[in-house]
């Protein structure tokens, strides 16, 4: 989808992104009250990324909820493109996704496209390679259950995959392809062929079990576009539609309405990141909502609707309301400095990358455990 303000593709995201244009452009619902509530029943507690709005919209989480309260239970899929290192904006979804596995306790197909980053960067097959592993790693770290987490690479797993992709391939024309990415003539034909393996995971469970099994997707809403050609294909196939479950995208450092990304590293903070680093990162280039002068903002007040520090602690580094909503307070009303703000928000995502580094470095010896096994 392209719009002279901001364009959102599943391969890059400019501009400050209307929210509300794309819920309509892509013809999704907004997740309400009453659907929270409807969550709520089954996990005790909503998730902060729920309770904040941080996961927004939906395609069909009524449905998935009928069927899980049916006895029919679902299984996740979501996934990594593989060109470059982890940054925080890819953990919000996965983390998330955790939570959904441990409540519902479900098996999840977590995909790792490397096919689709050579195929759109500017990369050798070695270097998506390499990050296919470094990547891999921080996935694992994140602690989700090995014996209900399977690792589907797609280069690897050609053999359970590809006889899969091309049923969907069949049935999905150029013109599609091009209307929705905005694809010219130059683009190469594995760009054009791309989407039919995305499509895959959501149906390879039922496929091995040879019975349909309802799928849940977690992604960020610029995944979404897909998903919105393959969900016709689903039923022609025999497949039921996968649900989906949209998240905002975590602000790049540089402004709260656009997206971090690994290809902009002052502006992203990266996994691997050393405690000084990710100092540095914030005093320098995260986006202030306070004001000019010390006074000017004693009298005044920030505004943590636009400032960084405070939207990384709501999407990810503050799990509790309370402590959120004080911060926010002090900060509006000019009692919190901008200098204090970013202090705070050093030190938790700091806590949060020791802890995740550690189990990082442990990862490299349980990669095997994740990996799908049986692939033909």
């Amino acid at each position: 989808m392209q719009k002279k303000e901001f364009s959102v593709t599943p391969w890059d995201v400019k501009g400050e992104v209307d929210y509300e244009r794309l819920v309509k452009e892509f013809g999704i619902s907004k997740i309400d009250g009453k659907l929270l509530n409807r969550i709520k029943k089954h996990t005790k507690e909503l998730h902060p990324m729920l309770r904040r709005g941080i996961f927004f919209a939906h395609r069909d989480l009524n449905w998935i909820l009928d069927e899980y309260e049916k006895g029919n239970k679902f299984f996740l899929y979501t996934g990594c493109g593989p060109s470059g290192p982890i940054h925080l904006g890819h953990l919000g979804t996965w983390l998330f996704t955790k939570w959904l596995q441990d409540v519902f306790d479900v098996e999840l197909w977590f995909q790792f496209t490397d096919d689709e980053k050579f195929l759109f960067k500017e990369k050798s097959f070695d270097e998506i390679e390499k990050w296919t592993h470094e990547n891999i790693l921080d996935v694992v770290a994140l602690g989700f259950k090995p014996e209900k987490t399977h690792f589907l690479i797609d280069t690897k797993h050609a053999g359970l995959m590809y006889p899969i992709a091309i049923q969907f391939a069949k049935k999905i024309n150029f013109s599609t392809i091009r209307a929705v990415f905005g694809l010219e003539n130059d683009a190469n034909i594995g760009q054009i062929f791309y989407t039919s393996m995305q499509a895959v995971p959501a149906v390879v469970p039922s496929v091995l079990k040879k019975k349909n099994i309802p799928c849940l997707i977690p992604l960020a809403i610029d995944q979404d576009p897909h998903f919105r050609i393959a969900r016709d294909v689903y039923p022609k196939l025999g497949y039921y539609k996968p649900a989906i479950i949209h998240s905002l995208f975590m602000p790049s450092m540089s402004g709260p309405k656009g997206k971090m990304s690994s290809s902009e590293e002052h502006t992203a903070i990266l996994t691997t990141d050393k405690e000084k680093e990710v100092e540095n990162k914030i005093k320098r280039y995260a986006f202030s909502g306070g004001r000019d002068t010390i006074e000017e903002h004693r009298k005044l007040g920030g505004n943590p609707d636009v400032d960084v520090s405070f939207q990384y602690l709501r999407f990810l580094f503050e799990p509790s309301d309370e402590k959120l909503e004080k911060i926010e307070k002090d900060y509006r009303s000019g009692k919190m400095l901008t200098s204090e703000l970013k202090k705070i928000t050093i030190e938790k995502i700091n806590a949060f990358l020791k802890e995740h580094q550690k189990k990082r470095e442990k990862a490299r010896k349980e990669i095997e455990k994740f990996i799908y096994k049986n692939s033909s």
